[in-house]
């Protein structure tokens, strides 16, 4: 609604075809039947919220509030007027709610954000998207990381709980990226003295023997995300320090044996290319005052044919262990560009469907 003026109405109707009996028809009841199925909600906007930060430009937000949901939406100044069914009213109601109490708390809406709340209130969980989009984990070069989706804020809650989670999903969702976030926060709260980050070096079949240069410089490709997150999270010029006193570790999984590990936050990248025995080296490295965090995505395994992975297969055997638990993100959690989730959605749809037909 551009500029909001007090005089412009804008109104689109999205009602859902409903059936109508036989009956009813015959009865001349149908417009009787059809108005009492409808209801009528209005919504006053408090002045202190900008409409333009609550409707979007150009009404983005509400063209989006309007496809969701089968409702006609009228506007005129602050008021918001919903007319349709009183279930599909009760949910635009709560979502126009949620997103002011985003709004309040002084952070932005963005598309992504107000569909992501949308699929937060269809899916009638107990908790708020505006706690959800507005928790803060760390805020580092003008930029505040928080989760996006509801899983990703039960897996951020879970490392809060637990000494040991296994965040286990496809690419993009956040697994290793809110990891490391957690480790950096739990680091500056002085919680922990040191974060260690490691992953197995075995990708897409390929062998360091056969890579060029030293051992490190063999090495450095495969820990190359884990630069990245941190690369995001804290300033360049202090990594190279903060590694050389130890404060930082990134290193093979191989380097983890032998070793307790202490006072430190640690997370396991890529467990899926684990094996059942490095992966049992790897959890009872555990010391005091540590907190693991292992992340994997088993679609995506990479080891010989023959070999097991060891995220599968600890699943079954830590599943219901006291402070250890397992939070599962799927393609719903993607939060890269919106074709990686359908990307991700296909492959899974298209992997079941081939294991029905075996």
């Amino acid at each position: 609604m551009d500029n909001l003026s007090n005089t412009r109405l804008r109104r689109k109707s999205l009602s859902r075809p409903r059936s109508i009996e036989p009956e009813a028809r015959a009865n001349g009841t149908v417009q009787g039947a059809a108005a009492s199925a409808q209801a009528s909600h209005k919504i006053v906007v408090p002045n202190s919220i900008d409409m333009v930060a609550l409707l979007g430009a150009r009404d983005e937000f509400l063209r989006i509030v309007e496809k969701e949901f089968a409702a006609d939406i009228m506007v005129r100044g602050n008021e918001i007027t919903l007319n349709g069914e009183p279930a599909e009213l009760a949910l635009a109601e709560r979502l126009i709610d949620e997103l002011i109490a985003v709004i309040r708390t002084g952070h932005g809406l963005t598309a992504d954000s107000v569909e992501r709340s949308i699929a937060m209130i269809k899916q009638a969980t107990a908790e708020s998207p505006a706690d959800v989009l507005t928790q803060n984990i760390l805020s580092s070069r003008g930029r505040t990381i928080r989760p996006k989706t509801l899983n990703q804020k039960r897996y951020v809650d879970a490392i809060d709980k637990n000494t040991i989670v296994f965040g286990i999903g496809p690419a993009g969702t956040g697994k290793t990226y809110l990891a490391v976030a957690k480790a950096v926060q739990a680091l500056q709260a002085k919680e922990v003295n040191r974060i260690i980050l490691t992953r197995p070096a075995v990708e897409a079949g390929e062998r360091l023997g056969f890579l060029p240069g030293t051992l490190s410089e063999k090495i450095d490709p495969y820990l190359r995300p884990l630069y990245d997150a941190l690369h995001d999270m804290l300033d360049p010029e202090s990594i190279p320090r903060l590694m050389t006193a130890g404060t930082i570790e990134i290193a093979p999984l191989a380097y983890m044996r032998g070793r307790t590990l202490n006072d430190a936050f640690i997370i396991l990248d890529e467990a899926q290319n684990t094996s059942p025995e490095q992966m049992k080296m790897f959890l009872t490295r555990l010391g005091f005052g540590s907190k693991m965090v292992v992340t994997g995505d088993l679609t995506q395994v990479d080891l010989p044919t023959g070999t097991s992975s060891g995220l599968r297969v600890v699943q079954d055997i830590l599943e219901g262990v006291q402070d250890l638990t397992f939070c599962r993100l799927t393609s719903h959690d993607v939060v890269r560009h919106k074709l990686v989730g359908r990307i991700v959605s296909a492959y899974e749809n298209y992997e079941g469907s081939a294991d029905n037909h075996r």
